[in-house]
């Protein structure tokens, strides 16, 4: 194949991702970076031709097909089936025929080829200029979206223009289930692959409209897809439509004379819903409606929708990164797939790759309360609040999980897609029971935020006593009187079946006392719920009790108990090939040794960061950091959090890079299966809680910030009981506002041990806080620092 290359300008590249044909070999990462969606809708970034392509994925949340899973030997509370998310029939595939060729960028002559994600509009545009094997050159335009406004639409505005003689063309519009998907088997934390998921079940077509209906074989499901096309072309172009069990395809033909164009506009509507309760009909005409409502809205409408909900978004969650142009575009990208990774209606979560790919099998992971629910929460706290409810509407499934492992109150799933456990026995998963905290932390950060009172009068308050009372049956006490939790794993998956991992028992602790506290706060509620004086005691006994493992001889706290006493591993003798460790080494070793896959009571240290004096942080941060070898995209973010408190900036700086170019760089060689929506996440923790300074453990919002040389000016927005915070850093000040505040509006805060007031229309501006110093730089395990800008 030959190639030209060229490149059109764009108005502000600092909100634009922009890949061209260079970047043909990177297909798999390419679809996810480019993903679309709404919170339910998802539809991967692949070529509208369909071919080439890595992994073709139209996803909808919640929506799976059930498998079974074998073991060699079973044993009591194994999950005997798994759920793993499935592509429903996809939409976006617009293919062309140039007399009988089929456009294929990999042949004839690629003269221009460019896919560019804009940031500010929401959509993704395309532009090829090709040449034929026969000679026929043409230049194909597309601009696709996925409706954040409207739930079930997706829609495609596609254009090919003859450029020089006279052309033949076949365009194809078509609706296709049962798309191919490759199987990633070489890798664990690859999805399991079921073809052909969809039983076909109805079709129907209307002139320029249809609309497929499947349901899946095991997991109870019904799918059903409409399109309507609009097609605008010369009249000598003519058109015809025709439908299968697993295909609508809706066909325009004729020849171009030069200049000439067809444009093709097509909308689509997606839903699922239990088969039990549903029917063919009435699923198919729900989503006829809103296809055929988005046709005769035009795509030009649906365009001005998506810019004012975004202009909307951007307004909180923009954040503004002076001194880097790649790095601005980076966090802009990360919080992007953070506003449209989730939805404020309903009851829906977010996946750890959201909708963006089928990577661990599609499930909900503790990364969603851990890394972005703590986002969110400022920056579109009814996503948060959205997510929360769905975890409240699992609880029935938690009960009776925590029943058949005869544990007392609540266990969440490790992993999940709609309540169930799908986690294939894997001790160090059954037994992060740490999940349960990250809710109920997620629960009370979303509340004292927010001061949402009736979420937590209700599903919140049952949130936290169902969990809270997993640690009072699972933890004991001892002959000291000292209360420990024994026998988890904590958020380190290199560490399993551990006794009193410290993050966990401080999480566990926050849980019993915000139980406590929330039951007290609503007795009634509380009563209702079986909880009495007594049980509320008990809690906050427990959470006075609880063992902090610490070193004496060292100087530091313990990851868990007897971590620091164990084997050191061999850094020096382990290769660059031989990361990340979990595809070399057998669990046995890592669980022995000191090595940290993913930050872990550096964790702990963010979340609590009053429960630590500045020198353990330093002593604590120094140790970990030698033996953190970050073979999770989890870590980079906490550590570079702490980084920045103790004043390694450059450090900081380095892994606030790491984690929010995660994807765009493909860091870990596994965008491709999805994006890391914990890395992106944690991007804008490290930039907001890192340099920022910014910490929620009182019941002020506190800052504490500090900026590295290379960034001129960092600006960000939070949500803080109903108004919006704007805080703005330089190296000489930091200023904090409410600009959109009414009158009167008043926000308090700490701001480097000075309790302030913010009042509407009066910013108040401090000087920026000198810099810690805590000597030189930890060192890092050989070759694992963080790659420099």
């Amino acid at each position: 194949m030959q190639r030209t290359a060229e490149r059109s300008s764009a108005p502000d590249e600092r909100w634009r991702i922009r890949r061209t044909h260079d970047d043909l070999d990177r297909l798999g990462e390419t679809e996810s970076v480019f993903a679309l969606s709404n919170g339910w809708l998802g539809w991967r970034g692949a070529l509208d031709e369909g071919r080439p392509c890595d992994m073709p994925g139209s996803y909808l949340n919640g929506f799976h097909e059930r498998r079974k899973l074998n073991y060699p030997e079973d044993g009591h509370g194994f999950p005997q089936l798994s759920d793993t998310v499935i592509s429903a029939p996809n939409a976006t595939l617009v293919r062309l025929w140039v007399d009988g060729e089929p456009l294929d960028v990999r042949t004839g002559t690629l003269h221009h080829h460019e896919q560019v994600l804009d940031l500010r509009a929401g959509v993704l545009e395309r532009l090829t200029e090709w040449t034929s094997p026969g000679g026929h050159t043409v230049r194909i335009r597309s601009t696709r979206l996925v409706s954040l406004l409207r739930r079930r639409v997706g829609a495609v505005e596609w254009t090919v223009e003859a450029l020089h003689g006279p052309v033949e063309l076949r365009i194809c519009a078509d609706l296709l289930a049962n798309e191919r998907v490759e199987d990633r088997a070489d890798d664990p934390r690859a999805a399991a692959v079921i073809d052909d998921p969809l039983v076909g079940e109805a079709q129907h077509l209307d002139g320029s409209a249809g609309v497929l209906v499947h349901r899946t074989e095991h997991s109870g499901q019904r799918v059903a897809v409409a399109v309507a096309h609009h097609p605008t072309a010369p009249d000598h172009v003519t058109s015809s439509a025709d439908a299968t069990e697993d295909r609508i395809r809706f066909s325009l033909t004729g020849v171009l004379q030069p200049g000439e164009r067809v444009t093709l506009a097509k909308f689509a509507a997606y839903e699922w819903q239990p088969v039990d309760g549903s029917s063919p009909d009435d699923l198919a005409d729900q989503v006829m409606t809103d296809a055929l409502a988005a046709r005769a809205d035009g795509f030009a409408a649906l365009r001005a929708e998506q810019r004012a909900a975004l202009d909307a978004a951007w307004r909180t969650a923009d954040v503004l990164l002076d001194g880097d142009d790649k790095l601005q575009v980076a966090i802009r990208f990360a919080m992007f797939h953070l506003i449209q990774a989730g939805r404020p209606d309903g009851d829906r979560t977010i996946p750890a790759k959201g909708l963006t790919g089928n990577g661990y099998d599609g499930h909900v992971l503790w990364d969603t309360e851990g890394y972005v629910l703590p986002v969110l929460t400022y920056v579109a706290p009814e996503v948060a609040r959205s997510a929360l409810r769905w975890r409240h509407a699992q609880l029935p499934q938690a009960l009776e999980r925590a029943a058949e492992l005869r544990l007392t109150g609540a266990t969440f799933p490790w992993r999940t897609i709609g309540g169930q456990e799908c986690s294939g026995y894997w001790p160090a998963g059954t037994a992060g029971l740490h999940v349960n905290a990250d809710i109920a932390d997620a629960v009370l950060r979303y509340v004292a935020a927010t001061g949402d009172d009736d979420l937590l009068a209700g599903p919140g308050l049952e949130l936290l006593v169902a969990t809270a009372r997993l640690w009072a049956g699972f933890g004991h006490y001892t002959d000291d009187g000292r209360f420990h939790i024994v026998g988890v794993t904590g958020p380190d998956e290199y560490s399993a079946l551990v006794d009193d991992n410290l993050f966990t028992n401080l999480m566990a602790r926050r849980n019993l006392r915000g139980a406590a506290d929330a039951a007290q706060r609503h007795p009634e509620a509380a009563t209702r719920l079986g909880v009495d004086p007594a049980e509320v005691t008990a809690w906050r006994a427990a959470a006075d009790a609880m063992t902090v493992p610490y070193d004496a001889k060292r100087g530091v706290h313990q990851q868990s108990a007897g971590f620091t006493e164990q084997p050191e591993w061999d850094f020096a003798g382990t290769s660059e090939d031989d990361y990340p460790l979990l595809l070399h080494f057998p669990y046995l070793e890592l669980y022995r040794h000191q090595v940290v896959k993913q930050a872990d009571l550096v964790l702990a240290m963010q979340r609590f960061p009053g429960e630590f004096a500045a020198e353990e942080k330093a002593a604590n941060f120094a140790y970990y950091q030698a033996r953190t070898v970050r073979d999770s995209s989890l870590s980079a973010s906490p550590q570079g959090v702490l980084a920045a408190e103790l004043g390694h900036l450059d450090l900081a700086y380095d892994l606030f890079t790491e984690s929010v170019l995660q994807d765009l760089e493909d860091l870990g060689d596994k965008t491709g299966d999805g994006l890391h929506l914990a890395s992106l996440g944690g991007a804008w923790l490290a930039l907001v809680q890192g340099f920022g300074g910014m910490r929620d453990d009182r019941e002020l919002l506190s800052f504490d910030p500090r900026l590295p040389d290379r960034i001129e000016r960092l600006a960000f927005s939070l949500c803080w009981h109903g108004h919006r915070l704007l805080v703005t850093l330089t190296a000489d000040d930091v200023r904090y506002e409410l600009p959109d505040a009414p009158t009167g509006a008043t926000v308090e805060l700490w701001h480097h041990g000075e309790r302030l007031r913010v009042s509407a229309g009066e910013p108040v501006t401090r000087p920026m806080p000198a810099v810690p110093d805590f000597g030189a730089e930890p060192p890092s395990p050989d070759g694992r620092r963080p790659q420099g800008r």
